[in-house]
């Protein structure tokens, strides 16, 4: 009875997208909190476009590579943050 929907997600594709989401989202959060919107906004534009020119990845092992890099890139941007304020 299962249907086959063409271009669906497996599971391990579906829980990187959340993850990937989740990423998304909590540096977003984190430039919400910079004081200068001169800054903010240069941030933000750096954080989307990063995003943007790296969604055609459909390989996990590159979008795990990705993840990682992004993880390390927040947890820079958050103590960046921090210590600015």
């Amino acid at each position: 009875m299962a249907s086959k929907i063409p271009n669906a997600m497996n599971l391990r594709q579906f829980m990187l997208r959340q993850e990937v989401l989740k990423l998304y989202r909590q540096m977003m959060r984190c430039v919400r909190l910079v004081d200068d919107p001169a800054h903010r906004k240069e941030l933000w534009i750096w954080v989307r476009r990063d995003f943007e020119m790296n969604k055609h990845h459909q390989d996990e092992d590159v979008i795990r590579m990705h993840l990682a890099r992004g993880k390390k890139h927040y947890k820079e941007l958050e103590s960046s943050i921090t210590l600015a304020r």
